[in-house]
């Protein structure tokens, strides 16, 4: 009588285990007709494998300022590999713009950052695509996901310039446009199953996947869903006194928390709300602190813990104007958030916070869990690192500009910068993680020369840079720019660059302190000050970097930078531009903007 074989051993269970790894589907098809063949005491031929399917080809065009973009691109990218897909993940500054017409499904990710502006890596790609020479695209399907921060004008403005763009050139969209905020995991997991059931690729395991990690990566035990609670070590104020500022280093401890950073990126500190607004705002409601919202993970809490830990209350975006009008029915408000007074509205938000709405335009009766609903979640607060693993192996610093104002009769502060300067005793934890930024690094030639434009807080990463390169003894030349307001009480670690500059690591330091007399000096006068040797040092191979404000300042430099290279290199507006866009190919043109 023949009967199935009992459990195996676990030795049995291994070596099967050894055998099975990297099989594919059919092989184990094939196998188990081979098998049960055995089971019923006769050897039966298993059909032969089906020739394989060529796999829909997919390119995942991402234009990433900060890597949350590129994270997400290639994340999709082994989703869709797992579904089945001859997938591809491309940065739009190595993509060659004659591919496009080949395409049959492009899949696009792009930040905006700033007011509307493309990220640095997508800039060429972007205005060629909204150019004359962008060819028809009736044969393209498509889909965009736009990232963005809510709390600017031109939210995502970048993602809705590509949709429009390619479906204006003739290709047909898979799924509409999603913009995420900057709380954008589970908006960009949803989406991605949308555009995998619109590929008829949803019932695979990899659709069920979250899109906000790559598979292929190890996650580390500590991580944006899980931070970290680094120990306070040290929070010293820099900026001396009569400082217009007040500007603080803060060490904190990453020992025994297996995580890992390299100059360049940042720390993600998450931080909590000034309990004092939290007090005022519940009260203008007529909410009890007590009464059970939904807390930020779902699970009911007390509405003072939530708005202290869970929900942004402070910043005004217009998703939450438009909620808030629509609730309170109020006629101004509405008339405010029409598209054709965008000035009116910048105007009003400018020093204004939730609190002022809810005082201003009341809403009677509104539920606590109804206003909580309104609101989006606490997002992390992201610092420039200002230090070098290899330096400080336990250790990770930050240079923290604290925001302190008044305005419309209210004091105000910065939800994180406070949080930190205040809030924070020595000894006790900050959540805190890592955030990668692969699109601001050293050169990896530790011979190669650098030139960092780095006005007040922007000097962070800098001296992360130095401590880098004295730690790894490279022998490249290095150039700061640094510019502030006084010279007496806002030179930012001026003993540790003087200290390079006389041990020689620091070749050069040009500073500019715009309110010591009536010149108003800034770094890109500093620039065009020393243009011949500046563009001697780019002909040479230097890397060239900036961090700071995205808003004037990195403008000013970019056009310092271009006023350089048409002077000193006899070139006119188009061959100049030309160049820099190649030092911008070339990885030797870096940016850490906000």
């Amino acid at each position: 009588m023949n009967r199935s074989p009992g459990p195996l051993s676990p030795a049995q269970q291994e070596a099967l285990a050894r055998l099975l790894e990297g099989i594919s589907p059919d092989q184990v098809l094939w196998l188990a007709g081979y098998f049960a063949g055995l089971d019923q005491g006769r050897l039966q031929a298993a059909p032969a494998p089906r020739p394989a399917e060529a796999a829909p080809a997919v390119t995942v065009l991402f234009g990433s300022q900060t890597g949350n973009a590129e994270r997400l691109a290639r994340s999709l990218r082994s989703r869709l590999t797992e579904a089945g897909f001859d997938a591809r993940a491309v940065s739009m500054d190595s993509y060659k713009t004659a591919e496009l017409k080949r395409e049959r499904c492009l899949i696009v990710v792009v930040s905006t950052y700033g007011e509307g502006e493309p990220p640095d890596g997508a800039k060429a790609f972007h205005e060629w695509l909204l150019g004359k020479r962008a060819p028809q695209l009736a044969g393209l399907r498509y889909a965009v996901l736009a990232l963005g921060d809510s709390s600017y004008e031109y939210f995502c403005k970048t993602g809705r310039d590509f949709d429009e763009r390619l479906a204006s050139l003739g290709a047909a969209p898979l799924l509409a446009r999603v913009d995420c905020d900057l709380d954008y995991e589970e908006t960009a997991t949803a989406w991605a199953d949308g555009l995998l059931a619109s590929l008829g690729r949803s019932d695979t395991a990899g659709a069920r996947s979250p899109v906000v990690a790559a598979p292929a990566e190890a996650s580390p035990a500590y991580s944006k869903q899980r931070p970290f609670p680094a120990r306070l070590l040290e929070n010293i104020r820099l900026t001396g006194r009569g400082s217009s500022k007040e500007v603080r280093h803060i060490e904190l401890s990453l020992a025994d928390s297996g995580l890992s950073y390299e100059p360049g990126d940042a720390l993600g500190v998450v931080p909590r709300n000034w309990p004092e607004r939290v007090d005022q705002l519940i009260a203008a409601l007529g909410f009890s602190a007590e009464a059970a919202v939904p807390g930020a993970d779902g699970v009911d809490v007390a509405l003072r813990q939530a708005l202290l830990g869970d929900y942004e209350i402070t910043t005004l975006t217009r998703p939450f104007l438009q909620k808030y009008a629509e609730l309170c029915g109020s006629a101004d408000l509405t008339e405010l958030l029409k598209p054709e007074n965008r000035t009116a509205l910048r105007d009003f938000v400018y020093g204004r916070e939730i609190l002022d709405v809810v005082r201003d335009y009341p809403t009677p009766g509104m539920a606590p869990e109804r206003f909580v609903g309104l609101l989006r979640k606490l997002p992390p607060r992201l610092y420039s690192i200002a230090s070098s693993q290899r330096a400080d192996p336990d250790e990770v610093h930050l240079t923290v500009g604290v925001v302190r104002y008044r305005s419309h009769g209210l004091a105000r502060q910065g939800v994180a910068s406070a949080f930190l300067a205040d809030r924070v005793a020595e000894g006790e934890t900050v959540p805190v993680y890592v955030h990668s930024n692969p699109h601001f690094r050293l050169p990896s030639d530790p011979n190669a020369p650098i030139v960092m434009v780095g006005p007040g807080t922007g000097v962070a990463p800098f001296r992360a840079f130095m401590a880098e390169r004295e730690a790894l003894g490279a022998a490249g030349r290095n150039w700061l720019f640094f510019g502030d307001r006084n010279f007496d009480s806002d030179f930012l670690y001026q003993r540790e660059w003087l200290e390079y500059r006389r041990s020689g690591l620091l070749t050069r330091l040009d500073v500019a302190f715009s309110r010591d007399d009536e010149s108003r000096v800034y770094v890109q006068q500093r620039m065009l000050e020393h243009s011949r040797l500046l563009y001697a040092w780019l002909e040479e191979g230097a890397y060239f970097y900036v961090c700071g404000d995205a808003e004037r300042m990195a403008p000013d430099v970019h056009e310092a930078l271009l006023a350089v290279v048409r002077k000193e290199g006899g070139q006119g507006n188009g061959s100049a531009e030309d160049y820099v866009q190649q030092l911008h190919a070339a990885k030797r043109y870096q940016r850490d903007v906000y």
